[in-house]
Parts: structure tokens; sequence; C-alpha cells
């Protein structure tokens, strides 16, 4: 623009100096040249824009078009998907048929004076033990393949806990858990391999699912632990007054990863009535806050003969004062138990019961003995009734009894009983907590005729990743 106004004042100017001399024809046909000139620039001016505004626009295309290849990433139909659910990192086929769980979980503890339940009057009485402990490191691993309803589940004890007297073996990885379940119909389901069998909800209940530290001083007389073996269970009227779970079970009897040394099996049967026709999981205190009642009244027996008075995670094991097992001669026991057993859960509010019976008869030593106990506990998160109590903080109580065999004389009895007390901050639900726990442990001596007690103190971590 400024070349051509330039340009035209400079013609117009030469123009009037140059032919002032010449007559006005001649002056009018150069103003006339002039003039076609400058419409010939114009024309040369918009055609110039013209051109210009093409070219952006289609640099703007090109520019678009690139920047769409850089962003835009192919859409890719993956045959998996991945997460991270309650149950660890989850892999699955996109068509449900396939899926797989990876958990990992430890519990951390400090215990103080007793790493374990005192169990005879002079435990009381030796050195205190102050120690922190990894108590339990676990993998697990867990899904179903082929259908939704084919489940299977491995548990790994990665490295548990020894003494210093133990020997290394004892701190070795060991498979505690192994089985296949055919879940396709509610009323009947199948159950094959080595798990902690369905007798009494106390031991089924996960040692990452409890509302204290560790389980009651009952268990360790009255589990029935983990067998080997098979089981039919089911639901029956669901949802109805008449709700009821069923388990009928036939295994080794000799615990955990042994195969049996003689013909006969421990049998098992449970029978659990859902009263207000929920069902209630295998799992303790009232995390979700359920907004239903749910509850269950349940009897169980189980009975057996062979080398074992006793069971537990390292497999077939001997009460005090019966023979130990690589001592005892094939079916030397013959076991009975029984258990009644309730549950209860209800807006933050938890409650579980056992009374347990066992009855042992020794064929070698011509003796029977029988072993009563239980236990009763609660728990309930305060911050309903006092707000400024955290939400995620429940408080606990539990009685715990057992009357069993003195371990010198099995004609004699010892009474044991456990009054412990229970914080549980659930940072994310049982996954993630914190639980410090108090107890006053009590023992008499029946032979004796003495009495003792001391108290315990339990801080644990317990996580899942």
């Amino acid at each position: 623009m400024k070349i051509k106004t330039f340009l035209i004042t400079f013609l117009l100017v030469f123009a009037q100096s140059s032919y002032a001399i010449e007559s006005s024809d001649e002056i009018s046909l150069l103003r006339e040249q002039v003039k076609l000139l400058t419409q010939r620039l114009d024309a040369l001016e918009n055609q110039s824009k013209v051109t210009t505004q093409k070219q952006e626009t289609i640099a703007k295309k090109v520019e678009t078009n690139n920047s769409d290849k850089l962003t835009k990433t192919p859409k890719k139909d993956t045959p998996v998907t991945v997460g991270f659910t309650k149950k660890g990192l989850s892999v699955s086929s996109k068509d449900g048929n396939w899926s797989t769980n990876l958990q990992w979980r430890a519990q951390m503890r400090l215990t103080d004076p007793y790493r374990s339940d005192p169990r005879q009057i002079s435990d009381f009485s030796k050195v205190d033990e102050s120690s922190f402990e990894l108590r339990r490191a676990r993998m697990k691993i867990g899904g179903h393949g082929y259908k939704p309803w084919l489940k299977y589940y491995f548990e790994v004890d990665l490295q548990p806990t020894r003494s210093t007297s133990d020997s290394s073996t004892k701190a070795s990885s060991r498979l505690i858990d192994w089985r296949v379940t055919l879940d396709k119909y509610d009323w009947l389901s199948f159950r094959a391999g080595q798990w902690k069998i369905n007798y009494n909800r106390e031991r089924v209940d996960s040692s990452g699912r409890q509302t204290f530290v560790e389980r009651s001083i009952a268990n360790r007389i009255f589990t029935t632990d983990r067998q080997v073996g098979v089981m039919a269970f089911g639901r029956l009227f669901p949802g109805t007054r008449t709700d009821l779970n069923y388990y009928l079970g036939i295994f080794n009897g000799e615990g955990r990863g042994v195969k049996n040394d003689d013909s006969k099996m421990l049998y098992l049967a449970r029978l659990q009535w859902n009263f207000l026709g929920r069902e209630l999981k295998w799992r303790q205190s009232d995390t979700t806050y359920s907004e239903n009642p749910a509850g269950t009244l349940a009897f169980a027996t189980s009975s057996t003969q062979g080398r074992c008075t006793r069971w537990s995670s390292s497999g077939c094991g001997n009460l005090d004062g019966f023979e130990s097992v690589s001592n005892a001669t094939k079916g030397q026991f013959e076991i009975e138990q029984f258990v009644q057993e309730t549950a209860f859960k209800w807006h933050g509010f938890a409650w579980q019961q056992e009374y347990h019976k066992k009855k042992i008869k020794d064929n070698i030593n011509n003796t029977r003995s029988e072993l009563t106990g239980g236990y009763a506990q609660a728990g309930y998160f305060f911050h309903d009734l006092f707000p400024a109590i955290p939400e995620k903080m429940e408080f606990a109580f539990r009685y715990a009894f057992v009357d069993e065999p003195n371990k010198t004389d099995v004609n004699f009895t010892n009474n044991r009983k456990e009054y412990s007390t229970a914080i549980n901050y659930f940072i994310n639900g049982h996954n993630n907590k914190l639980t410090l726990d108090y107890s006053r442990l009590y023992i008499n001596d029946g032979l004796l005729d003495v009495d003792g007690s001391d108290n315990r103190l339990r801080f644990q971590w317990d996580v899942s990743f």
C-alpha cells in the first residue's frame, strides 16, 4: 500500500513539473494513464491478499492434521482388564471367564511379656519377653478360570517367626491353603483341597479379619484347623426366616500337608441358621456399619481317630498331657467335638460367641478326657453416640475360658481364663488397621491347687497390598 501511494504521487508531481509547458490534452492523457496504472496496482494487491489467505488456511489445516496424528492414539481391543480391588491386584478377561487376584499381607506385632498364651503355672515365672515380630507374611492368589463359578485359591506363609531354639526350617515358606471350588449353585457347591475347614467361626475368620490382635485362648484347644479333603456345602431358603447354610466334609484328619496313615477319616457337619434372612461373612467387627441386622445360630460336630489331639497351621500336634505325634501309635486317640455358636452385626455393633466340648479317648493308656471352653466378645464403633470419638475407631471386650486336663496328670483339670479389651483404628477397613489389646490371664492348676495370673499387652499393624 505504501509503495502504491508513493508511486502515484511521484508520477503526478513528475507530470506537472515536466509537462507544465505542454498542452492540456497531453496532461489529460497522462492522468488517464496514471488512473489505469492505479487500477492495475489495486488488482494486484487484492490478488496478493487472496493468495496469502489461502496459504494461511492451508497451513492451518496441515498443522491441525499433524497435531491430530500426534495426539490421537489408535484404539486397541485389549483382551484383559487390570485394576486394584480390595482383593489386591486384579487381572480379568473381558468375557468374565478368567480372573486372578494377587495380594500381599504383613502382620507386624509387638508383644509384652508373652508371645503366646501361657498354659501352665510355670509359664508365669519365666523371663519376660518383649519382642517385635513379623507374625504373618502372606501371599494370596485367587480367582476363577474357564467359568466364573470354577474358583481357586492359594495362600503361602512366607516366613513365620521362630524362637532362637527353633530350627531354621520352622521359618521356611509353606503352602498353607490350596483349594478348588465349584460354586455354580447357591444350594449346592463342592470344594476340594486344603483349607481351614468350616467347623467354627473364630478359626475360619482370617487372622487379618479379627477384632483382637489374636484369637482367644480357646482356639488352640478346639480348632480343627486346616485339613486335606472334600466338602459339600450350600445355602437353602435364602432371605427367609428359615435361611440355612450347611457344610458336610470328609478329610484326612492329619492336618496341613500330611497324607492319612490309615483308613480312619475326619468327618465334619455344620448347620447354620441365618435367623434374620441375611448371611454373615466370615469376618469380625462391623466395619461397614451394616444398615440391616444380620445374625446366625450354628451347631457343628467333628470326629476322627488317629495320632493327633490338636491341629494348627503347622499341622498335626498334641495337647498338653497327651502323647506327642511322633510317639503316638496309629489310631491311639478317638476324638469327638461339638460347638454351639452365635454371631450378630448391626450399625457398628458386632457380637460373636462359641461354646465347645471335646472328648478324647486314649486307647493305649485307657483314659477318657473331656475338655470344655469358649469365648464371648463384642465390639462397637461409639462415634454415633460420642462424635468426639473417631469414626474409624472400635472398642471391644472378650471373655474366654478353657477347662483342660493337667499336663502332669490328665485325671486332674486345669482352668484358664482370659479377659481382654481392644482398641482398633481401621485406616482402610481390615486391609489396613492398627490394634492395641490388653489381657488379664488366669490359670488354676488342679493338681497343685495353685492359682496364677499376669497381664499381657500387644500392639499390631496389619496391612494388605
